[in-house]
Formats: structure tokens, C-alpha cells, sequence
């Protein structure tokens, strides 16, 4: 499994000298002896980053244990080895760079046997020795302070933490930051991802696909019709806008039938939301969603997408037990560990999915009909299956461009709720749907890597992007809201709403760290424009067992 690891993309470098530290707020740093922070972190802060408090430590937990600084900002928490020098165009690229908003769990440590849990917040009741930060992304720092913890830089870090995160918040604009080089010159130039933004935009993936019976419609321009759908998407010809506004007024959320997909053969992939039950449409508003839904097709199928999956408690229970099992401080013993991971039913949840995708694509592809998603939010398992369902069956969705502008069109665009799903609002609607289609994406990988432009590094790289505050990207959960947002800090769109800041910058370094594909597997290789049968996926996906998905 992919859980839990990280491409190499930091450069490890001897540090030839420490310059004067530079940028740190006086107020909180303690004076000490001649010890400084690094002035390369310092240096390479972002724009509004300020260093809170510093310790000198030593890394624990791993071998060999290191010396370095530990470094708590009004942006991160970072421990920096002495001698290690990051990449100057990834500052959060380390493995020990955590964003506050990814830090899940903070707990300070005394002895053997005394721990306190520091939430947001809190006091501190003791001197720590060490401290154990648990990232939302898997990952474990743990850091022993010099003698003991008695330095007074020990509590002090602990405590800047603890503020630091009371403080953070993920919903707050991180004004002009960018991680990369490229992402800070990106707003003068093409995207050279669609953001699907633009009316262009989605005529232009309109032709892509051949889809001649749907146009693009401008009725929710100004997002009077939903606020978590994008400005512009595909409805019938022959439907007018007046009949949309009408029609998707009875759906929940304002979120009605349109156009997913249109697949070569002729079929379209349509999704939607639930109809309100307390809804009295008119003869008029009925027979414009029945065309919506025939979409000009005599054959229909109607797919309820939350039947046979789990629910969004189940998924973030899941999630929470996989997490745990995987920290390097887990207590299952190494025998117990496959039957740990079968209890967390996260395999099961992604071969319902998978197998459910499977299913849809062996509707959309073995006759001409119109197929619609529908689930009563349309915001989480509709774009997952779509997005599937799109990997399955179109060769372009699995090119590095195709799997871009996917998640662009099927999550970002379509409003799925990254912020809430992701744990950033805190509220009780945490559930991360968006990395349960990437495990499902790697698992398709694993059974069929010759079909994918891209590799697993590509969808580590992703996974850890979704906890880093850097654009608007993953820190909003509707279009409405980025846009409103760009509009109060000033900035263009294409510089915060798309994945090409975070995704331009992982692709130069997954061409320096990807693994070369051997002769021998090369020779192997099929046509990379075939279409994956979804049949065989079927029976794959029916005949294996938890292992063979692991």
C-alpha cells in the first residue's frame, strides 16, 4: 500500500555556514548562548511567515536519531537537521514540515509514563522531554529536547505550538503565499490545466469530447442558481435556461441533471442531487427534467450511488483506524498487523467503489443510454464513481494532463467540500472521500500500470498537496467561495483555484525521482490508448482478496 509514504523531494546538502538569523520575532525568542536557527529557514520564509520559538533537539523514533532544530511559525511546525538544506523551491517539501492545519494530534511527554494530550488551546503541566507530532497525512515526528527538557526553549516551542495552532485557521486566506517558483509566475500565463473557470474552458472540453447534443449553459454566472456548483456546465440543446433555473430548484442543493462525460460510443454520464420531497413541480418543470435525464436517449438508467457504499461516518471511521494502524507507533504486533488492517474495512470500502465504477462502466459502455449518478448531496460519492467510471473507460483520463483536468472538472469545479471533508472547519462532516478515490486510483495503478501515464509517486504527491495550505485549491469547499475569496486578496484566479501551482512544481520532481521503467517491463507494456475492460476489472475485483488489494 501507498499509505503513509512520501516521494523524495528535498536535496541533502552539508551546510557550509550559519549566517545570522534574520526575521524572528524578538518577543518570543529567548536568548541563549550562541545558538541560532538555521538563517536558511529563515531566508526561505513565506511571505507573512514569522518564527515564534526555536529548541535545539534530536529526532527520535527513527535511525540514525539527528541533531537539528525544532522551529514552530504562524504558518508550520519544521525540524531541521543540522547540515540538511531544503529545496529553496519547495519550503514544505520535508519530510518534518508539518502545516499547523495538517497537524492532527500534539502530545508532550515526560518519563516513561506521563502524557498530555495538547489540544489547541491548552496549558502545558510539565517540563517535556520530548513531544510527539501526528500528522493528518500519516506521518510521526518525535523530538527529545537537550537535558531533559529543562532548557527553557523546550516549553516554550511546546507551548508557540499550542498557541500557533489555537490561532490557525484553515478557512483564513493565507495571503501571498506560494510553495513553488512557478505557481508565483503562474497568474501571467495560461493555466496549462483548464481550471474550468471560463465559459471557454467548457466549450472547449464540450468539443473535446463529441458531446454535439449539449451546449454550455451560463445560468449560474453569478451563482444565483447553487453556490457549490461552477459558473458554467452542460445541459440538453434543446433545454432553455429559464427551464434550468426552474428545474434545478427542485433538487437539493439546487444541484440537477447535467452532463459528466460523454463517452465516444454515445452514451452520456450525467449526475445529480436528491429531489426535494416537499417539492411541487409543474407539468412544465416535469417535462424539462425528464429531458434533462433522457438527455436524448430512449434507454435511462437511474443509479442511487449511496446504495452498496459506505456512508460518510463510515468512511471517516475507517480512515481513522487506517491511520492509526499505520503510525510508526502503532501497538499492533507485526503478526496481528493484516488482520488490523482488514478490521478497518478501508479495503472494503474501496473495492465496493471499485466494483460499483465497474458496474456503471459496463453500463455506459455496452449500449447508448443516458446513466445518472445521483445521491442526495452530489458532492462526494457522485464525482468519485464519475471519476472512476472515467478511468475505466477513457484512455485520456489516465495521462497525467487527463487525471489533472479530472479532478479539476469532477472535484474542484464540482464543488466537492474539501474543507469540511478534509477536518478544516472541525465540524462532525469530516470524511475523506477525496483520498478513498486516490487509495482506489492506486489500486487500479497496482492491476494495471501500463495503462497509466502517471505513477503512485504522482498520487502520494497529491495526497500530501491536499494538507498544505498553499492556494484555495483544497481550502474551500464551493466555487463561490474561492471566487469571492480571490476577489478579497487581489489575486488572479488562475493563481489560487487551480492544481497546476501545486501539481507544475511535483512534476519536475517526479521526473528527477519517478524510478525509470525497466527494458523488460517496457517490453510488456500494452497500448496505452487501450480501454480498460470493465468486465475483467469485475472479475478482479470480485475474485481478490484483501492481500492481493494491498
Amino acid at each position: 500500500m501507498w499509505w503513509g509514504g512520501r516521494g523524495q523531494s528535498f536535496n541533502i546538502a552539508p551546510q557550509k555556514e550559519e549566517p545570522e538569523m534574520g526575521s524572528v520575532q524578538e518577543s518570543r525568542m529567548p536568548e541563549h548562548r550562541s545558538r541560532q536557527p538555521s538563517s536558511c529557514l529563515a531566508s526561505r520564509c513565506l511571505p507573512g511567515e514569522q518564527i515564534l520559538a526555536w529548541a535545539p533537539g534530536l529526532r527520535k523514533g527513527l535511525e540514525p536519531e539527528l541533531s537539528g532544530t525544532l522551529i514552530c511559525t504562524n504558518f508550520r511546525v519544521t525540524f531541521q537537521p543540522c547540515g540538511w538544506q531544503q529545496n529553496e523551491d519547495t519550503p514544505l517539501s520535508s519530510e518534518y514540515d508539518f502545516a499547523l492545519v495538517n497537524i492532527g494530534r500534539l502530545e508532550a511527554v515526560s518519563g516513561l509514563s506521563r502524557v498530555q494530550l495538547l489540544r489547541p488551546g491548552s496549558l502545558l503541566k510539565f517540563i517535556p522531554e520530548e513531544i510527539m507530532i501526528h500528522g493528518r497525512d500519516f506521518r510521526l515526528l518525535r523530538v527529545g529536547f537537550e537535558a531533559g527538557g529543562l532548557e527553557p526553549q523546550a516549553f516554550q516551542v511546546t507551548m508557540a505550538i499550542v498557541q500557533a495552532r489555537a490561532q490557525s485557521n484553515p478557512a483564513q486566506p493565507y495571503s501571498g503565499i506560494t510553495l513553488s517558483k512557478a505557481g508565483q509566475a503562474s497568474g501571467s500565463r495560461k493555466p496549462p490545466v483548464p481550471l474550468m473557470e471560463t465559459a471557454e474552458d467548457w466549450e472547449t472540453e464540450r468539443k473535446k469530447q463529441a458531446a454535439r447534443g449539449w451546449r454550455v449553459t451560463t445560468v449560474n454566472e453569478r451563482f444565483d442558481v447553487a453556490t457549490s456548483l461552477p459558473r458554467y456546465f452542460w445541459v440538453p440543446n434543446r433545454i432553455l435556461d429559464s427551464e434550468v433555473r426552474r428545474a434545478f430548484g427542485h433538487f437539493h442543493q439546487g444541484r440537477g441533471p447535467r452532463l459528466s462525460w460523454h463517452h465516444p460510443g454515445g452514451s452520456d454520464l450525467l449526475r445529480c442531487g436528491g429531489f426535494y420531497t416537499a417539492s411541487d413541480p409543474n407539468k412544465e418543470d416535469i417535462r424539462a427534467v425528464e429531458s434533462m435525464l433522457q438527455a436524448g436517449h430512449s434507454d435511462v438508467v437511474l443509479v442511487d450511488t449511496m446504495d452498496e457504499l459506505p456512508s460518510l461516518a463510515d468512511v471517516q471511521l475507517a480512515h481513522l483506524r487506517l491511520r492509526a494502524l499505520c503510525l510508526p507507533d502503532s501497538s499492533v504486533a507485526e503478526d496481528k498487523w493484516l488482520s488490523a488492517l482488514e478490521g478497518t474495512r478501508w479495503l472494503d470500502y474501496i473495492r465496493a467503489c471499485l466494483r460499483k465504477a465497474s458496474d456503471i462502466s459496463v453500463l455506459v459502455t455496452s449500449r447508448v443510454r443516458s446513466v445518472i449518478l445521483q445521491e442526495r448531496g452530489d458532492r462526494d460519492l457522485n464525482g468519485l464513481l464519475s471519476s472512476l467510471v472515467q478511468l475505466l473507460s477513457a484512455p485520456e483520463a489516465r495521462t497525467l494532463f487527463g487525471f489533472q483536468s479530472l479532478v479539476q472538472r469532477e472535484w474542484v469545479a464540482a464543488g466537492h467540500p474539501f474543507l469540511t471533508r478534509l477536518g478544516g472547519t472541525g465540524a462532525s462532516e469530516e470524511a475523506p472521500v477525496f483520498l478513498l478515490f486516490l487509495d482506489c486510483v492506486w489500486q487500479l495503478l497496482q492491476q494495471f500500470p501500463a495503462d497509466f501515464e502517471f505513477s503512485e509517486f504522482f498520487l502520494l504527491a497529491l495526497h500530501d498537496s491536499v494538507r498544505v495550505p498553499d492556494t484555495l485549491t483544497f481550502l474551500r469547499n464551493t466555487p463561490w467561495e474561492r471566487g469571492k475569496q480571490s476577489g478579497q486578496m487581489g489575486l488572479s484566479a488562475p493563481t489560487i483555484s487551480g492544481l497546476q501551482d501545486e501539481l507544475s512544481h511535483l512534476q519536475e520532481l517526479l521526473r528527477k525521482w519517478t524510478p525509470r521503467i525497466s527494458p523488460e517491463v517496457h517490453s510488456k507494456k500494452r497500448d496505452p490508448h487501450t480501454i480498460l475492460n470493465p468486465t475483467e476489472i469485475v472479475g478482479i475485483l470480485k475474485g481478490r482478496a484483501e492481500g492481493d488489494l494491498g
